[in-house]
Parts: structure tokens; C-alpha cells; sequence
């Protein structure tokens, strides 16, 4: 069993930590290791490394920046499989569910790579006589990112090579239920030239969470995870003083039309709703069949659920892992009694599916329900699993209103082949991002990642130009030099008058 410690001042953590935590393979239920948990000593320590870092990485070149990512994008790319193996290893999700994550992460680190063309500021020559004006993208300065467990390789990669190629510095705080992912990262970081100090991780639990959120160094916070905590973390760290970009919770509808393709709207269902054991904030939870269409789509869904291989992530033709702790699966599991006694009807049971694993993990099968009733737990909760429930709606207007009356605002998604349709979809919906024919509509890194509603607090999504503008502030000058010829010093200018 490995000790997993922090990593500060470009180096894992040698000190005695007064807590720890246990991490599991879900897959056997077997404690794998223990992680340290962070107290205010070593708060304070990782973001001293990261203050003491921040002025000569704030005035290293863009040129001497972009040469420390496409290096990092290049061991990045290198060591893929090794990462993700990382992840199955500690979350649980299947080899190809993690390989497709550490693609999504290589793609902002990418991005992060044309960092010179994206810091450009602007200049307007003789705004006033002979006065210039022109403004400038600077660094915030130490910033925190705290990190779900769901994504543990691609979030942190939604913010950390942004805000480092910004020049600002970074304290890391991933999950303590997956956190090897980040430390070998940041090894890779290191390898790639980042200077010590310029990364830090810090694991451990609400103790760092509340360290980074009140410390006075730390300029900014970007979080990913449940809207309760999302919120708690918008309003302590402004209260603060600090910016923020929090990303909540979600439930994610799926609009499908009486003239969509069944068939596709069907597999969109089950990948997007049960891929990565439902264990996603852009997940499928809620599938709107448009009259008549549901009876025909519930058995496709059903048919298709039937013939899901659920399993160890690392065995051949897995596709669906365990959940990523015994809590977290018996918390789910519970949705399905609670489902039945409000009145929907169980289609398919998960807690008696095929597993090719071992009995000691943290299972639970794919699980459908039909005719559920907005009142109901299982539509109101965002459950973050395997349970996907299908609600009928008389026309596209009904399916339009049950979305839009959601508190959340993550994504959505419509399946049709009526242009009309779609295009009438994506004006009227209430959420921040929207698939056609697209059941997870992620955008690619040069977009920005974010939801509406009580999805998202603060006003900067995620990576792409908005990842941009959170991590820089703009410092507008404007300058006049004295001329010579108009009257100023004269170094021997010829006038013109």
C-alpha cells in the first residue's frame, strides 16, 4: 500500500502529516494506498512555494512559457496510457472511457500551447494628440483549482496549463478519492521544464479545501462539483476577495422527437447515460420522449441495457465500470427502492446485472426507469450513477418547458432530423450547452465549458477564451512622450514648426 503526499516546491511532500485518507480500487474494493490530508502548515507551505515562484514565472518570456508547454504537451501525450491507467486504477471507469479523458485534457494543453497570440492586448495610436492608449493582459497571480473525482486527469487539465501559460502559479487540490493522477502529472510538469514552485498539489479534504478558499495570497479559485459546494465555494472565497468560477451540479435532459432516428437516439441514451457509471456531470439523466415515440424508445433502451458489459475497467470488452466508492454506490443504489415506492416503474433493476469483476467492488448495473413525474427524487436529485429515467411529454412546447423549469442548466441535448426543430431547440433552451444529435455535447478546447442556472457561479465557464480571461486581469495605459519637435527637451530634432 504506496503513500500518495503532496507535491510542493517542485518535489513530493517529505513530511509527517497529522491526517490521511484511504484510496480504493473499485473494481476489488481493496485499499490501494493512503493520501495525506493537508492541514493549515501545509496550506501555507504550498502556497508560499507558489507566491516565492510567481514573479520570475510572471516575467518569463511567452516565447520561454510556450517552450515549457509543448514540452509538457509532448511527455503528456507520451505517457497517455499510463495515465490513464492511473485513472481506472483509482476511479474506476473502463481503459477506453480514460484514454478518451486524457484526450480531452491533451487538447487544452494544446491550446494552452498558442498562448503568445491569445495574450495580445490592444492599441490605439493617437487616441488623444500625441497620447497613446493600449492595454495590457496580466497574471493574477497564485491561483487554486480544486478538482472532482469524476474527471480526475482532464479537469485539472481544463485549468492548470491556462493559468500557467497566463504566468500565474498554482495550488492544485484534487480529489482524495483519485489523487495519484494529479502528482504524476505534475511530475510531468516538472520533467517539462516548470520551474519548482510554479505547480503544487495539495490533497486532502474540506480542511485545504478552506485554506485555499481564505487564504489571503490566493487570488483565484476554480472549482468543479456539486451545486452545494460550488455554491458554498462561490460565496466564501468572494467573500474573500478572490475570483471565482464554479461549476455545480447538473441533470441533463434528452429531448428526442417523433422523427428522430430511434436507434441512434437510443445507443446516445445508454452511452451518455450510463458511460463512466453515470459518474459525469454531463451525463444523460433524463431522456424526454416527445409522444408517441416512448414506448418504442424505452425498449430499445432496455434491449440495448441488456447487452452492457459491466465490469473491471481493465479486463478485455468492459464497458462500464464500478462506482467510485462503497458509499457513493450504496447512496445510488438507494434511488431505485426510493424510484419504486414514488410510483415510477423499474424497467431494468442494475442491482442485479452481470458483473465480470470482483464481488468485493463497488457495483451496481445499469438502472432505467419510465413514466417519471417531475416531483419525483429520481428526477429532482442530481444521482451521479447509473440511473437513467425517461419522462413522456405530450408535444416539443411540454418538453421545452420541463427542461427550462429545471434549476439546473449544464446540458441538453435534442435528437431530431427537423433543421426547424433544432435550430427553434437550441434559441429557446435555458442551458449552456446544447447537443443536436449530440448526447454530450463537450465543447472542444477552443470554446469554454460551462452551464447556466445552478450549474455555474460566477460569469467565466471554463477553458477556451473564457479560461483566458479569468486567469488574466486587463491594466489599461495610457501614455504621452514628450516630442522634441513639439516643444519638449531638445536633443537636437529638427522642429517642425
Amino acid at each position: 500500500m504506496g503513500r500518495i503526499s503532496h507535491w510542493i516546491d517542485g518535489k513530493p511532500w517529505d513530511g509527517v502529516p497529522a491526517r490521511h485518507g484511504e484510496v480504493y480500487d473499485p473494481a476489488t474494493g481493496e485499499v490501494t494506498g493512503q493520501v495525506d490530508f493537508a492541514g493549515p502548515t501545509e496550506v501555507d507551505l504550498a502556497v508560499d512555494s507558489a507566491a516565492r515562484a510567481f514573479p520570475g514565472w510572471r516575467d518569463t518570456s511567452l516565447a520561454a512559457r510556450s517552450r515549457v508547454l509543448f514540452a509538457f504537451r509532448e511527455l503528456l501525450n507520451t505517457h497517455r496510457d499510463e495515465l490513464a491507467a492511473i485513472v481506472t486504477a483509482e476511479h474506476g471507469k473502463v481503459l477506453d472511457d480514460a484514454a478518451g479523458e486524457v484526450g480531452r485534457a491533451l487538447e487544452n494543453a494544446e491550446f494552452a500551447c498558442g498562448i503568445p497570440a491569445l495574450l495580445k492586448g490592444g492599441f490605439s495610436e493617437n487616441a488623444s494628440t500625441r497620447v497613446d492608449v493600449y492595454s495590457l493582459r496580466q497574471p493574477l497571480g497564485v491561483v487554486g483549482v480544486i478538482s472532482p473525482f469524476n474527471f480526475p486527469a482532464m479537469v485539472p487539465l481544463w485549468f492548470v496549463p491556462i493559468a500557467i501559460a497566463c504566468g500565474n502559479t498554482v495550488v492544485l487540490k484534487p480529489s482524495e478519492k483519485d489523487p495519484s493522477a494529479s502528482n504524476f502529472v505534475a511530475e510531468l510538469w516538472a520533467r517539462a521544464g516548470l520551474p519548482d514552485g510554479v505547480l503544487n498539489v495539495l490533497h486532502g479534504d474540506k480542511v485545504a479545501v478552506d485554506g485555499l478558499l481564505t487564504h489571503p495570497t490566493v487570488r483565484g479559485i476554480s472549482f468543479v462539483g456539486s451545486t452545494p459546494v460550488a455554491r458554498y465555494v462561490y460565496e466564501t472565497a468572494t467573500s474573500h476577495g478572490k475570483r471565482v468560477q464554479a461549476l455545480g451540479g447538473a441533470k441533463n435532459h434528452m429531448v428526442v422527437l417523433p422523427d428522430a432516428d430511434l436507434d441512434l437516439a437510443a445507443d446516445a441514451a445508454v452511452s451518455a447515460g450510463f458511460g463512466s457509471a453515470g459518474e459525469r456531470c454531463m451525463a444523460v439523466s433524463v431522456v424526454v420522449a416527445v409522444d408517441p415515440v416512448g414506448d418504442e424508445l424505452v425498449e430499445k433502451v432496455r434491449a440495448r441495457i441488456a447487452d452492457l458489459h459491466v465490469g473491471d475497467g481493465r479486463r478485455p470488452g468492459c464497458q462500464m465500470g464500478p462506482l467510485v466508492t462503497g458509499a457513493h454506490r450504496d447512496k445510488v443504489a438507494s434511488y431505485v427502492e426510493t424510484g419504486v415506492a414514488e410510483g415510477a416503474s423499474l424497467v431494468v433493476d442494475g442491482r442485479g446485472h452481470p458483473i465480470d469483476g470482483e464481488p468485493g467492488g463497488f457495483w451496481l448495473g445499469p438502472t432505467l426507469f419510465d413514466h417519471v413525474k417531475p416531483e419525483m427524487t429520481v428526477y429532482t436529485d442530481e444521482i451521479f450513477g447509473p440511473v437513467l429515467s425517461v419522462v413522456r411529454a405530450s408535444s416539443y412546447a411540454a418538453a421545452v418547458d420541463l427542461v427550462n423549469a429545471n434549476p439546473y442548466g449544464n446540458g441538453t441535448a435534442i435528437f431530431t432530423n427537423d433543421g426547424g426543430a433544432a435550430r427553434r431547440f437550441q434559441n429557446e433552451i435555458e442551458v449552456g450547452m446544447v447537443g443536436v444529435n449530440v448526447p454530450i455535447p463537450v465543447p472542444v478546447a477552443y470554446y469554454s465549458f460551462g452551464g447556466w442556472k445552478a450549474s455555474l457561479f460566477g460569469d467565466s465557464h471554463a477553458y477556451g477564451p473564457d479560461g483566458l480571461h479569468f486567469y488574466t486581469r486587463t491594466k489599461v495605459v495610457t501614455s504621452r512622450w514628450l516630442d522634441p519637435s513639439h516643444g519638449g527637451v531638445n536633443l537636437g530634432f529638427p522642429r517642425n514648426d
